[in-house]
């Protein structure tokens, strides 16, 4: 880029911000609805509206209410709604296998969507924990995270979520060479046109920590996923953790946490220039919200400023609790 070094008063940088109009006309980044991801908890039972105590303003919703919450999503121009379940204890096992029962809360809930809201898009999360009764990702053998054997397992739930009808599958779990597996899966089972969106920067963070709550994982980790997820003092590791995963068949990356990471979002995007998502995870949203609360911040002001960053970083969208609050602001509901 070439720099221009025009002299004061020749160059006043403030005429373009002296008004609305000027600063909307050379405004560089725009943040719409097309770039919202929302998550949703899902829970057993009907017309069940639970709040999450350490999320302010985020349920767990039976079936029935997210199919209402996917018709409101829709109707706000959101395009695309994520599940996460929270697994009824007596259902978590050491063998995780509900987590590919056909007829487990995600894929109840996935095709009681797709019936009713067929435009929107389904993302679902492919990873062990909400299933697992010690709380990791993956299987754990002697205190061991094992990496094949997950991967055999994730690849049986990701199949299920295809089959239940989901439009985009999200790994979020970190083993090794779990893309290469599920996209052979997929085509061989002719879900050739299901979407992978690889979790592929997933840092081990104390950024989770409501989501643990909201999904009922809290309770059941035993020790940490250090061995698993990324450490957060690195930076070169996520490019090649993002090289690995286009090359094993992913249509889109993930960088998770997200404004802590805002760094690692603008290398990947810089780098491979391929769709590149982050997650605005529990703690950033609770931090907000709780801050918000309190009156110590403008909640709706740092809302946007906060979702306009990863736009400004190189996002081409965010995963967000605040999808239909920031989606009604923008539709100037």
């Amino acid at each position: 880029m070439t720099t221009i070094h025009a002299s004061f008063p020749s160059q006043r940088l403030r005429r373009m911000r002296k008004s609305a109009a000027l600063r909307n006309l050379v405004r560089e980044n725009t943040l719409t609805t097309d770039d919202l991801i929302w998550p949703v908890f899902l829970r057993d039972g009907e017309n069940v509206v639970e709040p999450v105590a350490s999320m302010p303003g985020v349920n767990r919703l039976s079936v029935d209410k997210v199919v209402e919450a996917a018709q409101e999503a829709y109707d706000l121009g959101i395009p695309v709604i994520c599940l996460f379940p929270y697994t009824n204890a007596s259902l978590k096992t050491e063998d995780c296998a509900e987590a590919w029962n056909p007829d487990n809360l995600s894929n109840r809930a996935t095709r009681a969507i797709k019936a009713a809201v067929p435009g929107i898009a389904v993302m679902t999360d492919v990873a062990l924990d909400p299933y697992n009764i010690n709380g990791h990702d993956g299987f754990v053998e002697d205190g061991e995270i094992v990496n094949d054997r997950t991967v055999e397992a994730l690849v049986k739930m990701a199949l299920s979520q295809a089959d239940a009808g989901c439009d985009i599958i999200g790994p979020s779990d970190m083993m090794d060479g779990r893309i290469g597996a599920i996209r052979a899966a997929l085509e061989d089972a002719g879900h050739q046109n299901v979407t992978l969106m690889s979790y592929s920067a997933k840092y081990a963070s104390a950024f989770y920590g409501p989501f643990r709550d909201a999904v009922g994982a809290s309770g059941a980790l035993k020790g940490d996923k250090k061995t698993y997820q990324m450490d957060p003092a690195n930076s070169d590791e996520a490019l090649r953790l993002v090289a690995r995963d286009l090359n094993e068949g992913a249509d889109m990356v993930m960088v998770k946490p997200g404004m802590p990471y805002l760094d690692i979002c603008r290398r990947v995007k810089d780098e491979f220039g391929v769709p590149t998502f982050a997650y605005q995870v529990s703690g950033e949203y609770a931090m907000i919200q709780a801050a918000a609360q309190n009156g110590w911040i403008d909640g709706e002001k740092a809302m946007i400023e906060s979702l306009m960053a990863f736009k400004r970083a190189g996002c081409d969208g965010i995963l967000t609790y605040f999808a239909p609050e920031v989606a009604k602001l923008l539709n100037g509901q």
